[in-house]
């Protein structure tokens, strides 16, 4: 074993998170402490690891950017056809971990997964900066090319085509939501004995709030 990562170690001393204090609703709950995160001015505080799995149950994992939330869910978006997309497609459940390191706290989501209507991808990608939507057309996301130039000669491809007029959203692109059955929030705590409670969700759209050992 490595000596070095071995001895890797903080106390986590700033918070702590008590049944009492938290709100009985897990959205409003996220919106508070989502809030003090950019209130920190953590870094790209909507970034999140997105864990989905095959048919077969092989999982695979990598961050993305939450893109919108609301009691319906959790919205990110991306090319239908990468690898996400696909194993959505054929498992449409989901996790979410969001870590903000600096106020030494976790959120993690797991729920179904459902595409958001047309509309409403066609309102977030007319909002992206011309670039993105160009990179939306140019990469065939999770494909192999053969080299950087392949992928640039792309892009230049669809600038040329949609010269002086506005980028349509490709229909191989759009949003997921991801609707949670189960979010824990997590406040590390002294000697390893963090604070996780855990809301899930119950019949008549209630929330029901357990403690879970550290």
């Amino acid at each position: 074993m490595d000596k070095i990562i071995a001895d890797l170690r903080k106390d986590y001393t700033l918070q702590d998170l008590s049944e009492k204090e938290v709100d009985p609703n897990p959205f409003r709950q996220f919106q508070t402490w989502f809030s003090q995160s950019l209130a920190a001015q953590l870094p790209e505080p909507n970034a999140m690891t997105l864990a989905t799995c095959t048919s077969e149950g092989k999982p695979s994992a990598r961050m993305v950017l939450l893109k919108d939330f609301d009691e319906q869910g959790f919205v990110l978006f991306t090319n239908y056809n990468s690898q996400k997309g696909q194993e959505i497609s054929v498992n449409p459940y989901a996790a979410l971990v969001f870590w903000w390191a600096e106020l030494e706290r976790q959120v993690r989501i797991v729920g179904t997964v459902e595409k958001i209507s047309a509309a409403e991808s066609d309102g977030y990608f007319e909002i992206r900066p011309a670039y993105s939507r160009l990179g939306a057309w140019a990469s065939n996301q999770s494909e192999v090319i053969a080299n950087r130039e392949f992928l640039e000669t792309q892009l230049q491809e669809f600038q040329r085509k949609y010269q002086n007029q506005e980028v349509p959203r490709p229909p191989h692109w759009g949003g997921f939501r991801v609707i949670p059955q189960e979010i824990e929030f997590w406040q590390g705590r002294s000697s390893r004995l963090h604070d996780r409670l855990l809301y899930t969700h119950v019949n008549g759209g209630e929330w029901k709030i357990e403690r879970l050992s550290p």
